[in-house]
């Protein structure tokens, strides 16, 4: 099969904007193709599903999680809540196939290592590793790096935790790819408090690679606050419709609220700038009329010494800048100056 699309924002140097379809798509593949269309008009680069197979995921006695279990009373085990989630190869085929169509990047977490082996068969060059397997050396290890492009979520972890995931990685070949990590708190959805940005500045600097971040919350403006503190990759999840059930609705986004998101994100991206402190074109353009020069604040004749008291600032700055005042404090003048009159003293 034809190998997907290279995530085209990365090739623009962007925030890569990931909407996380996950399985809100209800096993149906109708509706995770109507999640990718949503996501394409929401502002988004790339759907993201999940690719599992139940049985090499969870076991049949594990329980639900907390969050699962809210409006899921039919369900007691996570293995019978997921099998109704699962997605053929077939499935992912015609959902490769719709995102190319469509012309919005196809990603997927593989939650075991036949589904991964699934994947890389597709041709995906890009894979997105949960935080629940963070701590899962056999997918880790499973990890073709040389080839593929790796993101990798912390949610639940500690820095301990996360540096022990990436030296199940050999570096000298990791240093060669992509790889990249995502701040996230694993709640659902996350409160305001747990959020917890500045951790992605602490992770870039400690771990040195690229931080992103997976956002739980219920807000559109904290992805552009993640991006204002270095976040190179953003990814909320998206719902058709928050009532619908499920177990990750409740903690995701309608598409109108996406679109708002997306907006909010590629603002806070354009006004990060170049982080050079220089004057912009148009602030050149007002310098003159904004700042001040150095005039008589009183009439000084010449011989006078010029002091704090005969001197003082107005606009406009066309003349000699008032910090230049300290120079010449102490120096007599050498002309006339009525009130008002620009300084011309050059000593």
């Amino acid at each position: 099969m034809e190998e997907c699309t290279v995530l085209r924002s990365l090739e623009k140097n962007k925030v890569l904007i990931i909407a996380e379809a996950g399985v809100n798509h209800n096993g149906s593949v109708e509706i995770a193709k109507q999640l990718a269309y949503a996501a394409k008009q929401s502002g988004a680069d790339c759907v993201k599903y999940q690719s599992f197979s139940t049985g090499e995921l969870v076991s049949r006695t594990a329980k639900l999680a907390p969050y699962q279990r809210e409006g899921i009373s039919q369900n007691k085990y996570q293995y019978d809540l997921l099998k109704k989630l699962e997605l053929s190869q077939k499935s992912h085929k015609e959902l490769i196939s719709y995102c190319k169509e469509i012309e919005i990047d196809f990603l997927s977490t593989p939650f075991d290592i036949p589904s991964l082996h699934m994947l890389l068969n597709l041709g995906l060059k890009s894979v997105k590793i949960s935080s629940g397997d963070l701590t899962n050396p056999f997918l880790l290890k499973a990890l073709p790096l040389k080839d593929l492009r790796v993101i990798l979520s912390t949610g639940m972890a500690n820095e301990t935790e996360i540096q022990d995931a990436l030296d199940c990685f050999d570096f000298e070949v990791a240093n060669k790819v992509d790889l990249s990590l995502l701040h996230c708190t694993s709640e659902y959805p996350c409160p305001l408090e747990q959020v917890n940005l500045k951790a992605i500045t602490t992770m870039t600097s400690k771990f040195k690679v690229p931080v992103g971040f997976s956002d739980h919350s219920k807000e559109i403006f904290t992805p552009a606050l993640a991006v204002s503190v270095g976040a190179t990759i953003i990814e909320k999840h998206i719902t058709l419709d928050r009532k619908l059930s499920g177990p990750d609705h409740k903690a995701s986004l309608e598409p109108s609220e996406f679109k708002k998101m997306s907006e909010l994100i590629r603002s806070a991206e354009k006004s990060l700038g170049t982080g050079v402190k220089e004057p912009s074109i148009k602030e050149l353009e007002n310098k003159d009329t904004m700042r001040k020069s150095l005039v008589a604040s009183c009439a000084i004749k010449k011989g006078e010494h010029f002091s704090m008291d005969n001197l003082t600032a107005k606009r406009p700055g066309t003349g000699v800048s008032p910090m230049y005042a300290n120079h010449i404090i102490g120096k007599k003048a050498d002309q006339d100056y009525a009130a008002g009159s620009k300084i011309r003293f050059m000593p």
